[in-house]
């Protein structure tokens, strides 16, 4: 363990760490600082993350010094007590390191950002939309068991109940980077609450995960002419303008077919304005699965064949398992992961993803 701490800590440079927190903080206090909104938002995630991994760092080396004085103190007598202690520190150290060793398997290039999650209900009829309901609320529980911030920002509910689609923001450290994990199709088998044959039946769901560029879309170029705009009626609950002009804005980025909408904001230059980064971020984590330098590489057919890939089943009937199919974890604890126990499944993909990789 202490090789393994004094590795962890060379790397994360703790006095470097702590000035940049006091130079964060500096900035953070300016009387200025909410001038640019989007800026001081950013601001302070990059600062809660330093101090995060400062944190971390400072809890690794108390933890350290605590099991090192109670070894002195039993090599000079035996105390029950003592040893209970150091192997609770022991045990302490080692989650830190664990989580240090997680993060920095997250060195992506957007892996700090926050992250967009849009769940569509798919094939199922109403179980499927019953199904994306459940996940929605599995992602959130996630997000607040980390103290993350979690809203949905769009959402289309479906005919009796469920969801047909919705849209979450997670705001938090690293929050793109663990939820990228969780792209894909994910897969449920129960028996539906409403059916009246008692038979099983299978229900789908795709999960898109995308990162929240904020200013960091700003230096990305879309020509105009690869755009289609539309715009919409926002519909549901909104005030007297909401509803009856075309507030809501839909754009399809032609060359790849891919196509976001935005209804949420109060005004079409607001709503176009989230679409575009909403469609940036779609088109860079496109991008990067292809391993194009430019979105202007990005090709159409792949981004179709991406779409639907099965990565984890629930089984709720006749026994409950969930299981991961590029991992192989799995956990008999189906009421667990449906309420947001997610990190052994995010943590073993890491781990792989970085072992494809040789990092």
């Amino acid at each position: 363990l202490e090789a393994r701490v004094e590795s962890a800590l060379a790397i994360l440079d703790l006095e470097a760490l702590r000035r940049k927190v006091g130079e964060k903080e500096q900035r953070a206090a300016a009387s200025d600082v909410w001038d640019n909104a989007r800026g001081a938002q950013v601001l302070f995630q990059e600062l809660a993350m330093l101090r995060g991994q400062v944190s971390l760092g400072e809890g690794m080396v108390s933890s350290l010094e605590e099991i090192q004085t109670a070894l002195e103190l039993l090599e000079l007598a035996e105390d029950a007590s003592l040893l209970q202690e150091a192997v609770s520190n022991v045990k302490r150290l080692a989650k830190f390191l664990d989580q240090w060793e997680l993060q920095s398997l997250l060195g992506g290039e957007y892996d700090q950002s926050g992250a967009s999650v849009t769940i569509n209900a798919g094939a199922g009829g109403m179980d499927a939309m019953d199904w994306a309901l459940m996940l929605q609320r599995m992602y959130i529980r996630w997000a607040e068991g980390r103290g993350f911030k979690a809203a949905v920002t769009e959402q289309s509910d479906g005919e009796d109940f469920g969801i047909k689609s919705c849209t979450l923001e997670i705001e938090g450290p690293f929050a793109y980077g663990y939820l990228a994990s969780e792209k894909g199709t994910h897969r449920l088998v129960r028996i539906p609450k409403y059916s009246t044959s008692n038979q099983r039946q299978t229900a789908f769901a795709s999960v898109e995960v995308m990162p929240i560029l904020g200013e960091l879309g700003d230096s990305i170029d879309l020509p105009e002419s690869d755009l289609e705009i539309s715009t919409m009626r926002s519909g549901g609950a909104g005030g007297q303008n909401v509803n009856k002009v075309e507030t809501g804005v839909r754009i399809v980025h032609t060359p790849t077919g891919i196509a976001v909408k935005c209804t949420v904001e109060r005004s079409q230059a607001m709503n176009r304005k989230k679409a575009l980064e909403i469609l940036k971020a779609k088109l860079l984590v496109v991008a990067k699965e292809q391993h194009a330098a430019r979105i202007s590489e990005i090709r159409g057919d792949i981004v179709k064949a991406e779409w639907g890939q099965q990565i984890r089943n629930y089984v709720f009937h006749p026994y409950k398992l969930v299981k991961d199919t590029r991992t192989g974890v799995e956990s008999g604890d189906f009421d667990g992961v449906v309420n947001g126990d997610l990190d052994p499944f995010m943590e073993a993909f890491l781990r792989k993803r970085a072992a494809e990789h040789g990092k």
